[in-house]
């Protein structure tokens, strides 16, 4: 059979991807160069974003296939990024993200100013109103639930939650969770500035007690345990970030440690990202329900730190103004970005004040916190 070069290129262009393609792809694509833009020019938070969004681009180029699954009843294999989704639709890659993370953090701020602890349960506040709000604009339950821990700007806990309680929504509410982490600069200074006095931002907070190893060793084994026993659907994310604190603290495994720190939360990452954004496919997404979830969960984050703002100020008040507010916007469990906003935004009223590792307390908290509150949601709606 011959074809004419004309015939050819009719031919090639009909197979191709340009002929298949729809407005709605079109769309996609282009918020999908978005994001790409945002977290290469602006850097934000470009380790999850970037792949977030090529992982979006990727399933937005029609008939590619790379994020469908096997034809029924056939032995042709499923695409690319189907296969790598089993990581996130089992739950294996936020128990893995925690895992690194644990690695990461130093609980040391937190056990040596428990009060902390009260901080990022109370920027946990935004769940709970965007909870009401959603079951209040007709999401069920568990939509609600879903849609409500992007207040608690942890995007694992986020995806770990909503893959068990709302699946269909996971596209929407991982986009928004990660796309508001990333927003924290630009999201938290107002209401900083709006809810706290100059008087406030200026207060130098006094050194931090010295924290022992032991209490450093003590403090994941203990924590395990009545959380765990608390809440026992918690236990792959709290279990896996108090494990890989204990790599960090126990000092006896720093192969471990170092690996869960870096190479496994790196490759991680890479999967994580990708096949969440390749989930945002134009048909699921472009709905009025998504953008419905995207206001709800600006409005859970705003509240969240509002939540930690409004509490830090009352301990202000009750330690006789040695506590400055700003730390309590640290409750929120983007670590270490919400702990750097407190401390840019408490140097900018007062040039000499140190308050990283004052706020560094609320965000290690309110990793805790986000995950017990997932445990909680999860005990009343995961049915």
């Amino acid at each position: 059979m011959s074809f004419s070069f004309g015939e050819t290129i009719s031919k090639i262009w009909e197979t191709s991807g340009f002929a298949a393609m729809t407005w709605q792809q079109l769309v996609m694509i282009i918020v999908a160069c978005l994001l790409i833009y945002l977290a290469i020019v602006k850097k934000f938070e470009p380790l999850l974003l970037l792949t977030i969004a090529f992982g979006m681009l990727l399933a937005n180029l029609p008939l590619t296939g790379i994020m469908a699954g096997p034809p029924e009843g056939s032995t042709e294999p499923g695409g690319l990024l189907y296969y790598l989704y089993m990581g996130v639709k089992k739950g294996i890659y936020p128990s893995l993200i925690f895992l690194g993370v644990g690695a990461m953090t130093d609980f040391g701020p937190l056990i040596a100013r428990p009060a902390s602890l009260f901080l990022g349960a109370a920027a946990q506040f935004g769940i709970y109103m965007a909870f009401v709000i959603a079951i209040a604009l007709g999401f069920s339950p568990q939509e609600a639930a879903s849609i409500g821990i992007i207040g608690g700007a942890d995007g694992p806990t986020a995806i770990y939650l909503t893959t068990r309680l709302a699946p269909e929504l996971l596209p929407a509410i991982a986009v928004a969770a990660y796309s508001y982490m990333a927003l924290i600069p630009v999201i938290q200074p107002p209401l900083m500035r709006l809810i706290t006095t100059k008087k406030e931002r200026e207060i130098k907070m006094e050194q931090l007690r010295e924290v022992s190893k032991v209490e450093k060793i003590v403090f994941p084994i203990v924590v395990t345990i009545i959380t765990v026993l608390l809440l026992p659907s918690v236990a792959p994310l709290i279990g896996m970030l108090m494990l890989g604190n204990l790599f960090k603290e126990s000092g006896v495994v720093d192969r471990l440690s170092n690996t869960a720190q870096n190479a496994l939360i790196n490759i991680v990452t890479i999967f994580l990202g990708v096949t969440v954004g390749a989930t945002a496919v134009a048909e699921n997404f472009l709905r009025a329900e998504t953008l419905k979830i995207i206001a709800l969960g600006l409005t859970a984050f705003m509240f969240s730190t509002i939540g930690g703002l409004l509490l830090g100020k009352l301990m202000c008040f009750l330690s006789g103004g040695k506590i400055n507010p700003l730390i309590g916007s640290a409750g929120v469990s983007a670590v270490p970005m919400a702990a750097r906003v407190a401390q840019v935004e408490g140097q900018k009223a007062n040039p000499s004040n140190f308050l990283l590792m004052h706020a560094m307390g609320p965000n290690v908290a309110g990793v805790i916190g986000s995950a017990v509150a997932a445990g909680v949601l999860l005990a009343l709606f995961g049915g």
